[in-house]
C-alpha cells in the first residue's frame, strides 16, 4: 500500500513539475491559460446571474398566475357555498367534495384542492371536519400556513409536493371562505411548478452548451493569435541562440509588411551589422597578433646583436669612470627588462595563435612553490618584507607543468612584494583528493573590487602613477592567468583599499578533472595573527647615482637565506 502510495505521489508530482515547466517556458501556454481561466470565470459569473435571474423570473411569474388564479377560484367557491341551502351534515359533507372536486379542475394547470376547517371553529351542531382531493396531501398544509391564513386574506407558502420520481417544487396557497351554518374553513389550493422547473433546467442546460462552446471558440481565437504573435518571436529567439554559437550567417524569414515582417527586417539589419563587426574586428585582432608576433621575433636578432654589445661593456665597466660604469649598469637593466618584455610578448602571442602546449607530469606542488620562493626572496630582502610559507606535511602531487607553475607563483610573489610596502606576504599551499592551491596574501595598499575584475587584464595597472620598482612589463598575470586556464585550473584576486590582497591559484590533480571548489579561500580569514609583523616601510630611492651596485643585486651569495620561509 505504501509503495502504491508512493508511486502515485512521484507521479503526480512529476505531472505537476512537468506543467510547471511548460508554463514557464511557453509563453503561448500562459496567455491561453490564463485567458480560459479569465473567461471560464467570467461566463461562471455571467451564468449564475443569468440562471437567477431566469429563476427568479418563471417562480415570480408562476406564483403571481397562481395568486391570481385562487383569488378567482375561491370567489367562485364562496358563491357556491353561498347560494347553498344545506342544513344537515351529509348535506354539507357533500357540498364541500364537490366544492373540492369542481376547483380541482377549474384551475389553468394540476393543482389539488383542500377544504379545511378553521382553527378555533367548532361548527355550530353541524361537526364537518373537512373535504379534499387527495387527501394523502393534506400534511403538506403547515400549521404554519393554517394560523397565518386565519388571520384573514390570502397566503402561500413553497412546499415539496411528494410523486413516484421524487418531490416536486410546487406553492400552496390558503383563504379563508364561510359556510352557511357552518362556519369558517380554510381553502388551500397546491400547484405543481414542475413545468418551469423543467423550463428553467433547459435554458441553464442550453446555456451551459453556449458556455462550453463560446471557452472552446475563445481558447481556439487565443492559440491561433497567440501562435501568430509567438512564432516570429520563437525564430527570433533561435536564430539569436544561433548567432550565439557563432552562426553569423543566420537570419529570420522576413514575409508581409506587418509589425512581424517590420521586426524580422529590424533583427536581420542588426545581425548582419553585428557580423559585418565582428569580421572587422577578427580581422584587426588578427593582424595585431600577427604585428605582435612578427615584431617580436623581428626584434630578436637586433636584441641578440645589442645584448652581447652591452655585455661586453657591462664586463667592461670596472675601467669606465663613475658615469660611464653607471650608465652601462642601468644598460644592463635595461636590456634585461625588455628581454623580459620580448618574452612576454612573445609568449601572449602564441596564447593568441593557439600555440600554448602544456608539458605536463607528475610534480610535488610543494617543490614548486619552494623554488618560486627561493626566486623572489632576494627582491624581499630589497624590499623588506617577509616570505611567510605554509605547506602540508604529505605530498601535494599533481599533473602540472613546471615551469609554467612556477612562472604563475614568482608573478604573484613578485606583485604582491611590490605591493606590500614592507608587510609580510604569506603563501599558503593546500589540497585535497580533487585539487591543488597556493594562495598568496598580502596586506598592502590593496585594491577595490572593481580593479580585481581588471588585475588580470594586458597591460592594466590600478594605479598608473605608482612607481613600478621591479621593472615588471604589464603581461605578468595575463599571462600567468592563461598558464591557469591551460591547467584547466583557476587564478582568482580578492583585495580590499587597505587591508591587501590575495590571489588563489587552484589547479586540477589529474587532467580533466572539472573544478568545483577549491581547497583554499579566496577571501583571507580578518582575524589577525600573532606573528604577523609589520616592518618599518623602506622606499627606494630613484636617484640612478644612488642606486646600489647592480652586480651584487644580479649575483646574490649563495649562502643567503630567505628572511622566513618555513
Amino acid at each position: 500500500m505504501n509503495s502504491t502510495w508512493r508511486l502515485v505521489r512521484a507521479r503526480t508530482m512529476r505531472r505537476v513539475r512537468s506543467g510547471a515547466r511548460k508554463w514557464r517556458g511557453s509563453l503561448q501556454v500562459r496567455v491561453i491559460t490564463t485567458t480560459m481561466a479569465i473567461g471560464l470565470v467570467a461566463l461562471a459569473v455571467i451564468g449564475v446571474y443569468v440562471s437567477e435571474r431566469m429563476r427568479d423570473g418563471l417562480f415570480t411569474a408562476r406564483v403571481d398566475q397562481v395568486l391570481e388564479e385562487s383569488a378567482r377560484s375561491t370567489k367562485a367557491a364562496q358563491a357556491t357555498f353561498d347560494a347553498s341551502t344545506a342544513t344537515s351534515g351529509t348535506d354539507v359533507l357533500n357540498l364541500l367534495h364537490d366544492v373540492a372536486l369542481a376547483q380541482r379542475a377549474g384551475g389553468s394547470g394540476a393543482r389539488e384542492v383542500f377544504l379545511l376547517r378553521a382553527p378555533g371553529q367548532k361548527g355550530g351542531g353541524v361537526a364537518v371536519t373537512g373535504a379534499a382531493s387527495a387527501p394523502v396531501l393534506v400534511p403538506l398544509v403547515s400549521p404554519e400556513l393554517k394560523a397565518v391564513t386565519a388571520t384573514g386574506g390570502q397566503h402561500w407558502q413553497s412546499v415539496a409536493w411528494p410523486v413516484t420520481t421524487g418531490d416536486e417544487p410546487a406553492v400552496m396557497v390558503g383563504q379563508n371562505v364561510n359556510v352557511r351554518g357552518v362556519g369558517t374553513y380554510q381553502l388551500f389550493f397546491l400547484y405543481s411548478l414542475q413545468s418551469e422547473q423543467d423550463r428553467l433546467e433547459f435554458l441553464q442546460r442550453t446555456l451551459l452548451l453556449a458556455a462550453v462552446a463560446l471557452v472552446a471558440l475563445l481558447g481556439s481565437m487565443t492559440w491561433l493569435v497567440t501562435r501568430q504573435a509567438v512564432r516570429p518571436v520563437r525564430r527570433a529567439a533561435e536564430v539569436a541562440e544561433r548567432l550565439a554559437d557563432g552562426h553569423l550567417s543566420e537570419r529570420m524569414p522576413e514575409r508581409g509588411e506587418d509589425e512581424m515582417a517590420t521586426l524580422a527586417r529590424s533583427f536581420n539589419e542588426m545581425a548582419a551589422s553585428l557580423q559585418d563587426q565582428i569580421h572587422r574586428m577578427e580581422e584587426l585582432s588578427t593582424l595585431q597578433r600577427r604585428f605582435v608576433s612578427d615584431v617580436s621575433h623581428e626584434l630578436r636578432t637586433p636584441l641578440t646583436t645589442v645584448r652581447m654589445a652591452g655585455e661586453v661593456i657591462y664586463m667592461s665597466r670596472g675601467t669606465f669612470d663613475p658615469a660611464v660604469k653607471r650608465s652601462a649598469e642601468l644598460l644592463q637593466t635595461q636590456l634585461d627588462r625588455f628581454e623580459e618584455l620580448l618574452a612576454d610578448l612573445l609568449e601572449i602571442s602564441r596564447f593568441d595563435a593557439g600555440a600554448a602546449v602544456l608539458e605536463a607530469g607528475g610534480r610535488d606542488v610543494r617543490d614548486v612553490v619552494v623554488a618560486a620562493v627561493d626566486h623572489a626572496a632576494p627582491l624581499a630582502e630589497r624590499r623588506s618584507t617577509w616570505l611567510r610559507v605554509t605547506v602540508p606535511e604529505k605530498a601535494c602531487l599533481a599533473d602540472i607543468d613546471p615551469r609554467r607553475v612556477e612562472r604563475i607563483l614568482r608573478n604573484l610573489l613578485v606583485n604582491a612584494i611590490e605591493h606590500a610596502e614592507g608587510t609580510a606576504v604569506e603563501v599558503t599551499v593546500g589540497a585535497d583528493s580533487h585539487a591543488v592551491a597556493v594562495t598568496v596574501r598580502d596586506r598592502g595598499v590593496g585594491m577595490t573590487p572593481d580593479e580585481a575584475q581588471h588585475v588580470f587584464d594586458r597591460f592594466w595597472r590600478a594605479d598608473p602613477a605608482r612607481a613600478r620598482t621591479t621593472g615588471g612589463t604589464g603581461l605578468g598575470l595575463a599571462i600567468s592567468l592563461e598558464d591557469a586556464h591551460l591547467h584547466g585550473g583557476w587564478l582568482e584576486a580578492w583585495g580590499r583599499p587597505g587591508r591587501g590582497a590575495s590571489f588563489r591559484l587552484t589547479l586540477p590533480r589529474r587532467a580533466g578533472i572539472r573544478l568545483t571548489d577549491s581547497p583554499l579561500p579566496l577571501v583571507p580569514d580578518e582575524t589577525p595573527t600573532v606573528d604577523a609583523v609589520r616592518v618599518p616601510l623602506v622606499r627606494p630611492n630613484t636617484d640612478p647615482a644612488a642606486l646600489p651596485d647592480l652586480a651584487d643585486a644580479r649575483e646574490p651569495d649563495p649562502s643567503d637565506e630567505p628572511q622566513e620561509v618555513r
